[in-house]
């Protein structure tokens, strides 16, 4: 039961991370190859639902 636990903090805490990164990387590269598009958009959008504060750059200078 803990192990259960154990695992699903660990892919909440890594793995969910990384492919919003990933995505998010992916749909940079591609738009800078290509240009914007539909899947850029859709990958950007996917990795913003993901990780939505990551969306949001916060400057405090």
């Amino acid at each position: 039961m803990i192990q259960k636990r154990i695992a699903q903090w660990a892919v909440m805490a890594v793995a969910v991370p990384l492919a919003a990164a990933g995505a998010r990387r992916l749909s940079h590269t591609l738009e800078a190859r290509r240009g914007p598009s539909g899947a850029t958009r859709l990958l950007t959008r996917g990795a913003d639902l993901i990780r939505p504060q990551k969306a949001k750059r916060r400057r405090f200078f």
